[in-house]
């Protein structure tokens, strides 16, 4: 199982849609509080549907109580476009369980944690030159199918 983690999401159509993904595929969906929405809010329900009720979905108040319950042997992905490494570098070795980790869909991950892990580091190739950065949604949506497809390519 692949883990979805949003740090501090803002918009609740990013978290309901990440919630979407996180059932399409079987995945675990993490919120780290301070979250910008309410969990009933009708935009997270209207995005995810009738899916929202099947989100295997985990509520944390900071990343490192998250790791603090991960495997030892788990690996935290964070996705940042500040990051020099990118998601198809040979050496990203995709395993199951590995926790992608995406920023607020304002500030991204703070800077500080990409210091204190910049081999956990990773972002997703942009050859666009005028943009900045992907909706967080789309972030997630590429960056775990390009997981999946790396742990159990399909035939």
């Amino acid at each position: 199982m692949l883990h979805i983690v949003l740090h501090h999401p803002e918009i609740p159509h990013n978290a309901g849609a990440a919630g979407r993904l996180a059932v399409a595929t079987g995945s675990r969906l993490h919120l780290i509080r301070p979250l910008g929405f309410s969990l009933d809010e009708k935009h997270l329900r209207r995005t995810g549907l009738d899916y929202w009720k099947h989100v295997d979905l985990q509520l944390w108040d900071s990343l490192e109580d998250l790791r603090a319950t991960a495997a030892p042997t788990a690996n935290f992905r964070l996705l940042s476009t500040k990051a020099t490494r990118s998601i198809w570098s040979p050496s990203t070795p995709w395993a199951d369980g590995d926790y992608l980790v995406f920023g607020s869909e304002t500030r991204g991950l703070p800077e500080s944690m990409l210091l204190e892990h910049p081999d956990e580091a990773l972002r997703i190739p942009m050859p666009g030159i005028h943009a900045r950065s992907l909706n967080l949604s789309t972030a997630v949506a590429i960056v775990l199918y390009e997981a999946l497809h790396n742990i159990s390519p399909s035939p």
